[in-house]
């Protein structure tokens, strides 16, 4: 019974910090495939060499000398997770996948290793005799995957909801040591100097957690979220998500854009429909709600429907950047692949892609079969425009733009012409509709935040024969990524 307690809470731990390790990694390297893929990656090799070296070394030393402290070992290595992470994320580059590899290997790797190693422990005390080794080897492997199962699904489906992850991560350390001070003092009579250690351990790493600095001034299921005034204008306010200044708000101007790629927003809008003439729209991505206030301001009987996934964004938008719901501005919360398919045929003059995790587009927003419930969705004269993030050679944005060729008769895009010179990355602002886009007078609008227009032969030059982008393969990070990478 107690065996497989230990191996239940240890096994539940590990998997536990993988799934935390997300929240914790978030503000310093975002949340990307190769996010998740590194911080998988590193755990499971921690379990490996942790059962290994469990196994090994419980052959030559005596387990009831090791079990206790190393317990006590890991939930000190869990409490310090957070502090390494805060202190080695300020110096990783953003968007280089080497630094999220680099952050999961130190932080998580040694508690993965030695709390895998408690196992083959755990088995080692409990054989007796050669004809009981497979049961007993067979139930606390079971009891160990029902402990990882749990964790898994207590973690991501409650804990992160409703609980800090720096309060989480102490509980788990705390409960390690705890329980490896118990096993110490049952197991190991000669204890004293053992348990004075694990004590100053634990006391160390407990301190050095709660002192470390907070990234996030709330922490949502999705993002690691802030709000920082603007010091060189007394009403604004930038929204960070992750490690992504994400948006920018004015409170006492919601006609005021900072951003350049929401200037190219409201010069495709202002290109494509007559001044002052109300819209309805649907915004894919909330963030700080600034183009949905905008299009309130500038042409007044304007609708608004914003499909957002992450509830604590509204809540933030209401607390702290004066975001007001009404029947012209509606906010749904959930996935929007999801959330579109509610919104009727026809139904709308404009959509708004400008919804990010990390600096990638969320790759089920980018495809074929997402552009075809845009298309269902637009009026016959309506228009699509869409914010993408990429660097040379732009291999996401070429290829988001052959989606958008397949779909739309007319698309232009509109970027710093460092872009299309392939010299430097940037947002850049996709245009699509089955109507012509003025591209003369677009192109004289932004021209005042020093953004061009390439459309026709040269933006077939530009696409390149780039693959189209589907539910089969949208390799949407890896992209990104690639072209990031220094």
């Amino acid at each position: 019974m107690l065996a497989g307690a230990i191996v239940f809470v240890c096994s539940a731990a590990v998997l536990m910090l993988e799934i935390l390790a997300g929240r914790l990694l978030a503000p310093y390297v975002g949340i990307s495939l190769e996010t998740y893929t590194s911080i998988i990656g590193t755990v499971l090799a921690g379990i490996a060499l942790g059962a290994w070296a469990g196994g090994r070394v419980a052959d030559r030393i005596d387990p009831h000398r090791l079990l206790g402290p190393v317990i006590a070992l890991g939930g000190v290595l869990a409490l310090c997770t957070v502090p390494i992470v805060r202190h080695l994320g300020g110096s990783t580059g953003e968007g280089v996948s080497a630094s999220t590899l680099t952050l999961s290997f130190a932080a998580f790797f040694l508690p993965a290793v030695v709390l895998s190693s408690v196992t083959p422990m755990v088995v080692k005390l409990q054989l007796h005799q050669l004809s009981s080794t497979g049961g007993v080897v067979g139930r606390l492997s079971g009891i160990s995957t029902a402990g990882a199962l749990v964790g898994t699904f207590v973690t991501g489906f409650v804990l992160v909801a409703t609980t800090p992850t720096r309060t989480i991560i102490d509980a788990i350390g705390i409960t390690l040591v705890v329980l490896g001070l118990v096993l110490t003092v049952a197991l190991w009579r000669r204890h004293t100097p053992v348990i004075a250690l694990i004590v100053v351990l634990a006391a160390g790493g407990f301190t050095w957690s709660v002192t470390s600095a907070e990234p996030c001034q709330v922490e949502s299921a999705y993002y690691c979220m802030r709000v920082e005034h603007d010091p060189f204008r007394a009403s604004g306010r930038i929204l960070w998500l992750d490690n992504v200044r994400h948006s920018y708000v004015d409170l006492a101007d919601p006609e005021y854009l900072e951003f350049d790629y929401t200037r190219s927003f409201a010069d495709a809008v202002n290109t494509a429909f007559p001044a002052g003439r109300p819209l309805d729209a649907l915004h894919i991505g909330g963030g700080g709600f600034t183009f949905p206030r905008y299009l309130a301001a500038t042409r007044p009987g304007s609708r608004s429907t914003v499909l957002e996934i992450d509830p604590a964004v509204l809540d933030l938008g209401r607390d702290e950047l004066g975001l007001r719901t009404s029947r012209a501005l509606q906010v749904r919360i959930g996935d929007a692949r999801l959330g579109i398919r509610d919104q009727p045929d026809h139904s709308r003059d404009l959509v708004v892609g400008d919804a990010f995790g990390s600096l990638s587009v969320p790759w089920h927003l980018t495809t074929r079969e997402f552009l075809r419930e845009v298309d269902r969705v637009l009026r016959p004269e309506g228009v699509y425009v869409q914010n993408v993030i990429d660097y040379p050679s732009f291999r996401f944005a070429r290829a988001q733009l052959a989606t958008l060729r397949e779909r739309f008769e007319h698309v232009v895009a509109v970027a710093p012409q460092s872009v299309f010179d392939d010299q430097a990355g940037a947002n850049v602002v996709l245009v699509a509709s089955h109507r012509p886009i003025d591209p003369t007078q677009l192109r004289r609008l932004v021209a005042v935040h020093g953004d061009v227009v390439v459309d026709g032969a040269a933006l077939d030059r530009f696409i390149d024969h780039a693959p189209v982008i589907t539910d089969d393969f949208a390799p949407v990070d890896q992209w990104l990524r690639e072209d990031s990478a220094p």
